[in-house]
């Protein structure tokens, strides 16, 4: 037997299409409708009709859609897939190295499956989570994946649900945790059914229909959200979630969504015996998100942090347009400042917003592995006009200092796909709807967006409809093996392994860092305990005074010169180095 069930509050008569036959669904509690049918199992096509309406219409928690967000749904039973991560105990966050990656455009085949033969490059790169771009159903063939309107099915695009459990089971079977990005936030543009349904919108905002979660009907409208959350980690065994722009989610109830959301993921955690992490995008700076609901928090394990990287690529690039402003203003000393407490706007001015922002992080209570953190992302290099990423901007020495600055904090940091061997593909925003004039609402507004930003020639923005926008911005793996590509990669993994192999380098607790600053030299010294990361970004070779004897040089970009307490950077280059204590 097979339940079709969906919740349809305000209808009189609901009923299931399968083929020609049209099936009476009976009323059940709380606006839900049910019934339970033979024969109708895994593989079985079925839509659900609303009263006198004759348009049928997908399951909104439908788990299968093979032929596109407008079609039938298809029963998915997930007992079917058999599954060979039974010795799996998980990837806890804290201690992890992330790496975020688009599968669309991660190989040129742009596949679950075709992902799955890159994966052994990510276990010799050291890469402990693999946090995939969102893959829930949307309307098109290619797409970033924040357009989604199933929530609850793997969209074909990829190879669907079976194959995305086979990418989940071959990282487990490579020691790889699976972070999944979800969108709570909004629906996409087209294909977004739920209201025909019942309550579930409440308005819209900047990217499209919004959820209603504090409102009348918002019971049901909640739980689709975290019945969601629980189905990535329970049935398709994800290790995490990082959840996308979380200041969005409009809710006003005692208890957030998002700290219902962490109390249940903490009931399933216990369940299944593997740690769960649940990963917030904000744009607040607010320390309540990663604070434990002991201490009166939401109790999420952890958010990104934009100030490190804003300040990170002002400091590197010298921009300072847009929301870049106040960290180019700040220097190297508000690089230090972000380096050992994690946010610049603690309540503080911020000209951006034209208002004070932010709250500070008790550093001695919140360790800095609560703060995912970054020199790139998807957002940050496909939210600029022609999509191009530091490479395009930076000489191999200042990318090396950078990572050095990265992964020896004491953030837990990420990589987006590429970015560890200097990727010169650019990554551009891309999508591809069917309907020629959300197309061009899409091309407009693209192009205005960008010049908000300070990007005057609408020229320059790729057209994001475009089939050269997707394929340009596809990995190209023939780099690696090429110089300087080689070398930036060998030093990405001599990064990270240097990391594991020393506490300090990994120590979260940011109260204990302190960063030495001569800006005119354009030097920082960082120091971890016995460890110091020296890294000139000037155009000439510094000689620095670490006020201790240097008994060991564990890792430098170019050959350097230490005598005593003194040591001697090249230009754009980086030391790692013990101290006598």
């Amino acid at each position: 037997m097979t339940e079709f069930a969906v919740w349809a509050p305000d209808k009189n008569r609901v009923s299931v299409l399968i083929g020609d036959d049209r099936t009476a669904l009976d009323p059940a509690p709380g606006g839900w409708w049910r019934i339970e049918l033979p024969d109708h199992g895994h593989g079985t096509d079925y839509a659900f009709l609303l009263d006198d309406d004759a348009q049928p219409h997908p399951d909104p928690r439908s788990q299968w859609q093979p032929a596109g967000v407008h079609q039938r749904s298809r029963v998915y039973d997930h007992e079917a897939f058999w599954w060979t991560d039974d010795t799996w105990t998980g990837r806890a966050l804290a201690g992890s190295v992330l790496y975020e990656c688009h599968i669309g455009t991660f190989t040129e085949g742009g596949t679950f499956d075709t992902a799955i033969g890159r994966l052994d490059h990510l276990v010799s790169l050291g890469i402990d989570l693999v946090e995939v771009l969102p893959v829930n159903a949307v309307d098109g063939p290619v797409n970033w994946g924040y357009d989604g309107v199933c929530w609850y099915a793997v969209t074909e695009n990829y190879g669907g649900p079976d194959a995305f459990k086979r990418f989940v089971d071959a990282c487990h079977a490579r020691g790889l945790g699976v972070v999944l990005d979800v969108v709570y936030n909004h629906l996409g543009p087209s294909g977004a059914y739920l209201d025909r349904f019942g309550p579930y919108f409440a308005g819209s905002n900047i990217w499209g229909p919004s959820l209603n979660l504090d409102g009348p009907g918002s019971d049901e409208a909640r739980r689709y959200v975290i019945d969601n959350a629980l189905m990535w980690l329970r049935d398709f065994h994800v290790d995490g979630l990082r959840i996308d722009a979380v200041h969005a989610l409009r809710d006003t109830r005692a208890q957030h969504v998002l700290e219902q959301l962490a109390v249940e993921v903490t009931a399933l955690e216990t369940h299944v015996g593997r740690p769960l992490s649940l990963i917030a995008e904000s744009d607040l700076n607010d320390p309540r998100l990663i604070t434990a609901r002991e201490g009166g928090g939401y109790g999420l394990t952890a958010q990104w942090a934009d100030d490190v990287h804003h300040s990170l690529h002002t400091v590197l690039t010298g921009e300072g347009q847009g929301y870049y402003g106040d960290f180019a203003a700040a220097g190297l000393d508000g690089l230090a400042h972000v380096l050992s407490r994690g946010f610049l706007h603690e309540g503080t001015w911020s000209s951006f917003r034209g208002r004070s922002h932010g709250s500070p992080i008790d550093t001695a209570r919140i360790p800095g592995s609560r703060l995912v953190t970054f020199l790139q992302n998807h957002d940050q290099i496909g939210n600029r006009a022609t999509g191009d990423r530091l490479t395009q901007t930076l000489s191999p020495g200042l990318l090396a200092c950078g990572a050095a600055l990265l992964f020896t904090s004491g953030f837990t940091p990420m990589l987006f796909m590429g970015e560890e061997w200097g990727a010169r593909t650019p990554w551009q925003f891309f999508s591809r709807f069917p309907d020629p004039a959300l197309q061009q609402a899409v091309r407009e507004g693209r192009r205005k967006e960008f010049a908000d930003h300070g990007w005057s020639d609408a020229d320059e923005v790729p057209d994001p409809n475009a089939g050269s926008t997707f394929t340009d911005s596809t990995l190209d793996w023939s780099e690696p093996e090429q110089e300087p590509h080689a070398t930036l990669l060998r030093m990405h993994r001599e990064l990270i392994a240097l990391r594991r192999a020393w506490p300090e380098l990994s120590d979260p607790w940011l109260d204990s860092v302190v960063v030495d600053v001569h800006e005119q030299a354009r030097t920082l010294v960082v120091n971890r305990g016995a460890m110091r990361v020296v890294v000139n970004l000037g155009p000439e070779p510094v000689t620095l005074s670490l006020g201790a004897t240097i008994t060991r040089i564990l890792l430098a970009s170019e050959p350097t010169r230490s005598e005593d307490d003194s040591f001697t950077v090249p230009a754009e280059a980086f030391a790692i180095c013990r101290i006598a204590t």
